[in-house]
């Protein structure tokens, strides 16, 4: 991640560290605040799905860093690791902040995108019906996805690493442009325009590897 992403992400932290403190004092240090989001609104949603999606960005790149040599992949996972780690624990503290489930029983993932017409479920490629996989949020990859990637090494191990990230930043960036249409917190929607930018900008440099490794994203 560039200087300018980092600083970017720098000013969502203080932003939220802020108004967590709000929230906490407002509520006393115990319940939630009048005023924050319910269990089912956008914002608990966002929440909850981003913090699975990014939690798989992690696993997968934490995969490719101990399965290839090339220093260029290895700093953009570890950057991807890093950031996305990060961000999954802001919205797991917003949860607490705001007195709710991290995860919900028998919930869909991105109902709270369906009255927004946005699509839901697995996409961009993989089988959303792969033994064990249940229903998959955008870009996400398969059980058997990442089991190949964890089988792979050197350049193959790098072209399918930036293959599944690909889509999986696609899937992610639709998800937080849902959040900055529907969710009601400003601190929440900033954060989500973040992921936004710098993952459409990450894009652009995993397809700039791909071309140099002969290959192309996945359909």
């Amino acid at each position: 991640m560039t200087r300018t992403h980092w600083a970017a992400v720098t000013a969502v932290v203080l932003a939220l560290l802020f108004a967590g403190a709000a929230t906490v004092a407002s509520a006393g240090g115990s319940a939630p605040a009048a005023g924050t989001p319910s269990s089912a609104s956008a914002d608990a949603g966002f929440a909850r799905d981003m913090s699975v999606h990014h939690q798989q960005a992690v696993e997968m790149s934490f995969v490719v860093r101990d399965r290839t040599e090339d220093e260029e992949v290895r700093r953009l996972a570890y950057d991807i690791a890093n950031t996305q780690a990060n961000q999954r624990g802001m919205m797991l503290g917003w949860l607490d902040l705001w007195g709710l489930p991290k995860v919900v029983a028998g919930s869909e993932p991105m109902a709270w995108m369906h009255e927004d017409g946005a699509a839901s479920g697995h996409a961009g490629h993989g089988a959303a019906d792969d033994a064990g996989d249940g229903p998959l949020m955008p870009g996400m990859a398969t059980r058997s996805e990442m089991a190949k990637l964890a089988g792979l090494s050197g350049k193959e191990a790098e072209i399918y690493y930036l293959q599944l990230m690909i889509t999986h930043h696609n899937g992610g960036v639709a998800m937080a442009e849902g959040c900055v249409r529907l969710c009601e917190v400003g601190t929440e929607r900033s954060l989500a325009q973040g992921m936004v930018d710098a993952q459409r900008s990450e894009v652009e440099l995993m397809v700039g590897l791909l071309k140099k490794r002969g290959a192309q994203p996945l359909v």
